[in-house]
């Protein structure tokens, strides 16, 4: 068994193999380096074979999203870590072994992940996961870095390593027993939240989640869906409201649920008034598809459990301004 394995999931990313891989190869010596394509129809297999033949190629047989194509590969790893990793993340000197260092260490910990900074903007935090991942009073996701859309400067302020509620997809490392044993990540979501809701799930086992800060890498985000596509604003809404109906207690869950609905209106309504009718249809789409699928989704709950007690985050940052992490906590 090989202790760390590095995969990363790839999908039409020839030209951020050809970016970012090197960074990897060079940098995560004594780890295995997997690349698993996702059904890719550009170059990317044709150039993996001709440039790096002697790493290890997973080929899917179709795109299964960023849950299907990991759940896919991974059962072909045979390793004690599992690191997840974007193909747009620059890695630097030294990333893994503080991660792994930890892990070794403290057995009650499933996962870990880095500082995330951005790679066209090194000074600030990354939109996707930054310093580690909460989520609030209603279930929305932010981070140790990035509130909604407001990114801070790093000048070190999170560089303390404390306990997470979930560790980015971006890049993620996770003992490979857990991760089977909560179930993997869940194939419906297809991207976008997995990664809260596996971490979820494990809290809901007792297992913590870890920043580690000493590891930093560079994401460029939005590498295979960009952020101003709807479908991506229909994947973040119908997996948003899944991740309650899955992981909330009911007595908790009808609470909050409907709150959750009106203010996903509030949503598109902003939407329309902005001018962008597609993301307006795509919260439509969200909440039909999850009104469809809702017994489906109660179906998979197993034991639930809270998320750590925080201030309600859109009132904060609308209302009253507060939009770094320090002014939530």
């Amino acid at each position: 068994m090989t202790k760390t394995a590095v995969v990363i999931l790839n999908y039409n990313g020839k030209t951020y193999l050809e970016k970012f891989l090197p960074s990897v190869v060079t940098n995560s010596l004594g780890a295995q380096v997997i690349i698993a394509d996702n059904a890719s129809t550009d170059d990317s297999i044709t150039f993996l074979k001709e440039n790096y033949p002697n790493l290890t190629l997973i080929v899917l047989p179709e795109n299964l999203g960023f849950t299907g194509g990991y759940n896919s590969a991974l059962k072909q790893v045979d390793a004690e870590y599992f690191v997840l990793l974007n193909s747009d993340v620059e890695v630097t000197p030294g990333w893994l072994q503080p991660m792994e260092t930890f892990l070794d260490k403290h057995l009650n910990y499933a996962a870990c992940q880095p500082k995330i900074k951005d790679f066209n903007n090194p000074e600030i935090f990354e939109y996707a996961g930054a310093s580690g991942g909460f989520i609030d009073f209603l279930g929305y996701p932010y981070c140790r870095g990035r509130i909604l859309d407001h990114l801070e400067n790093d000048h070190g302020q999170y560089d303390e390593s404390i306990d997470i509620f979930w560790s980015s997809g971006a890049c993620m490392m996770i003992r490979s027993t857990m991760f089977w044993e909560s179930g993997g990540f869940d194939n419906d979501f297809f991207a976008h939240m997995e990664e809260i809701d596996l971490c979820w799930r494990l809290s809901s086992l007792g297992y913590k989640v870890k920043s580690i800060p000493q590891s930093v890498v560079y994401h460029v985000g939005g590498g295979t869906l960009d952020k101003t596509s709807p479908f991506k604003t229909y994947l973040n809404f119908r997996n948003g409201l899944s991740l309650l109906l899955k992981n909330l207690p009911y007595d908790k869950l009808l609470l909050k649920f409907p709150v959750r609905v009106l203010l996903d209106w509030v949503a598109a309504l902003k939407f329309l008034l902005e001018g962008k009718p597609k993301h307006s249809l795509a919260v439509l789409k969200a909440h039909i598809s999850t009104f469809i699928n809702f017994r489906r989704t109660l179906k998979k709950r197993t034991i639930t459990s809270t998320a750590p007690k925080s201030k309600l985050m859109i009132f904060e940052y609308y209302l009253r301004g507060n939009k770094k992490f320090s002014e939530l906590q």
